[in-house]
């Protein structure tokens, strides 16, 4: 393997994926509308951005004709928890059909946990607001530990791969953790289970 090789770094993927999108300046979009004193951005809402971004990209890449909003609903059904299995396999077809590849581009997608560590590791900025919340600061966290238990698994699986010792292609290391109520019955991954404020246990007691 040569020292060339060996000395390289992958670049993280948000910022893969802006070079091979073409998404220009995205980078400063995603930095001014996370770190908005006034009206910013959940870093779940920037990664969707992104992501219907690269779809958008995507679509424009093979000459796809797309009717205005197409985009956006054909994210929705792609990615949301409440899309049936048939909806989304029409999804995949009708994307196929346009000449998307559709594994390629779901692969593509990033997370909100890539977007964090894109923002305060590479970039080099925090979330700043007038008062941060308890729950601002058990996100903030979460987040950082997740950041560094990625980046140790992502050294220790370079370095096997370059001693020959494990087989893998170009990879992205996730980190989900999920939350489930017994009571309710309801899962959610812990970023968006403190987001929301919670379960949906104050909702089924509403209902009865």
């Amino acid at each position: 393997m040569s020292s060339k090789q060996n000395n390289s770094r992958r670049k993280p993927k948000i910022e893969r994926i802006i070079e091979k999108y073409n998404l220009n300046g995205f980078g400063e979009t995603l930095v001014r509308r996370w770190t908005d004193s006034e009206d910013s951005d959940s870093l779940r809402d920037l990664a969707d951005l992104m992501n219907q971004e690269v779809l958008n990209s995507a679509l424009h890449d093979v000459d796809a004709n797309v009717l205005e909003g197409e985009v956006g609903n054909l994210y929705v059904l792609l990615t949301d928890d409440d899309t049936t299995e048939g909806m989304r396999v029409q999804a995949k077809n009708t994307l196929q059909s346009k000449g998307v590849d559709v594994e390629q581009l779901l692969s593509d997608f990033v997370s909100h946990q890539a977007v964090y560590t894109y923002l305060t590791d590479i970039r080099g900025v925090s979330k700043k607001s007038k008062s941060t919340s308890r729950v601002d600061s058990v996100i903030q966290s979460i987040q950082k530990l997740r950041g560094r238990l990625v980046a140790v698994i992502e050294r220790s699986l370079e370095s096997l791969h370059n001693t020959n010792k494990l087989r893998l292609g170009d990879f992205d290391v996730l980190v989900d953790t999920q939350v489930y109520c017994r009571d309710c019955g309801t899962q959610y991954e812990v970023i968006q289970l403190l987001e929301r404020g919670g379960c949906d246990c104050d909702a089924e007691m509403d209902s009865e």
